[in-house]
């Protein structure tokens, strides 16, 4: 069985979104660090190269492939932040409508910029995801 790559590690944050040449995506990084805090409680880490996590899970597929992971995330990529969001992007289309300009994957945001969605409704969807995260995943 694959080991899982993406691991937490001892990288800091700080170091991390401070290294992000894009003056705009690193203030972005800035809030939604401090959004995904506030509304998990749980202070950030990295996981693998790129990915700043919140808490954590450990999972097991019905495959036997097992591992642990953040509960929430992001990454600041050069072309848009990515915020995983497990069990809610998919289920929340009302609030998405209200979110404003962006894309979605399986459990994947896409966002440009900060700018061009409403900060309210991106929190709204972060607390869907760690509700979600707490009920199917408890400690």
């Amino acid at each position: 069985m694959a080991e899982n790559k993406t691991k937490a590690t001892e990288v800091k944050v700080d170091d991390f979104i401070d290294a992000i040449e894009n003056p705009v995506r690193q203030a972005d990084a800035k809030a939604v660090r401090a959004m995904l805090e506030r509304v998990t409680g749980d202070p950030a880490r990295m996981w693998g190269p790129s990915i700043i996590g919140f808490g954590s899970y450990h999972y097991k597929y019905e495959s036997g492939h097992e591992g642990t992971m953040c509960r929430l995330g992001f990454s600041p990529r050069k072309g848009e932040l990515v915020l995983y969001l497990t069990g809610t992007v998919s289920k929340q289309h009302e609030a998405l409508t209200r979110l404003g300009k962006h894309k979605t994957g399986k459990g994947c945001l896409y966002i440009k910029k900060l700018a061009d969605v409403d900060m309210g409704v991106l929190e709204e969807l972060a607390v869907a995801s760690r509700d979600y995260m707490d009920a199917t995943y408890p400690d």
